[in-house]
């Protein structure tokens, strides 16, 4: 009796790669499908290996790979990058951003859960990211409200999380809690033993990203978008249990 392992092909994007040898990869990969997989790329390093050399982070292509049933590595089995990201590894503002993304969905995803319209957002973002005249502050924010939203893990926006309270008008908000799953008002925020004082900016971005959230069209000013980054950033640390390496890189 002959057991023919498993192949699938899918769309993937690497997340994160380890020297597993002198010539063989961990790679982690986000696919489309099969969501977030550990593959062992072996002789992955060598020049005249199936996938052209060592695989790199933000490699966007085709994946062929045979999942593990049992929780250990899979195996790659070829990977053809497909989409070039020259234009973020040639910008170093543009390549810290990009690399804080994918370390933020690598750290919000469990192995094998598939999440195919995150992995659309991560591909439109990057993609944006690229162009000349992306908006690159927005474009990050836009990708944490979403990325947090889609995981679940966003937390309450438009109204005070601890009273209730609407906060349409930006006088009202103060802080926002990651604790308590969202944004306080200015009574609330001074009892609460954990917060993050919001500055005027971030107030305004924060209120345009409730607008968002009742599905208008939007859009941020430069300081805004910085100080929404630096909220989103602190709550997504804290749902995460730990900061990401990459957020000094990007939000000084």
């Amino acid at each position: 009796m002959y057991i023919v392992a498993m192949r699938l092909r899918e769309p993937a994007i690497c997340l994160r790669t380890n020297d597993f040898s002198e010539t063989s990869q961990v790679v982690h990969f986000f696919t489309r499908s099969s969501g977030s997989v550990r593959l062992l790329a072996k002789g992955s390093k060598r020049p005249k290996s199936k996938t052209g050399g060592a695989i790199d982070l933000l490699g966007e292509g085709d994946l062929v790979f045979i999942p593990s049933s049992s929780g250990a590595l899979g195996t790659l089995v070829e990977f053809t990058e497909t989409v070039s990201h020259s234009p973020l590894r040639k910008n170093a503002r543009r390549l810290n951003i990009a690399l804080y993304m994918i370390e933020l969905v690598g750290e919000m995803l469990a192995e094998n859960d598939p999440h195919p319209e995150l992995f659309d957002l991560l591909h439109n973002a990057l993609a944006r990211l690229g162009q000349e005249d992306a908006p690159m502050p927005a474009v990050l924010a836009y990708f944490q409200w979403r990325a947090l939203k889609h995981i679940g893990l966003l937390g309450e926006l438009k109204a005070c999380v601890s009273c209730g309270i609407a906060l349409a008008e930006s006088q009202q908000a103060a802080a926002f809690s990651s604790r308590q799953g969202g944004m306080l008002c200015r009574r609330c925020a001074a009892a609460a033993p954990e917060k993050l004082q919001l500055t005027p900016e971030a107030i305004k971005g924060m209120v345009i990203l409730a607008a968002a959230e009742a599905g208008k069209k939007v859009s941020f000013e430069h300081a805004e978008a910085m100080a929404v980054n630096r909220v989103l950033a602190y709550h997504a640390a804290n749902q995460i249990g730990k900061p990401l390496k990459t957020a000094k890189l990007v939000l000084g």
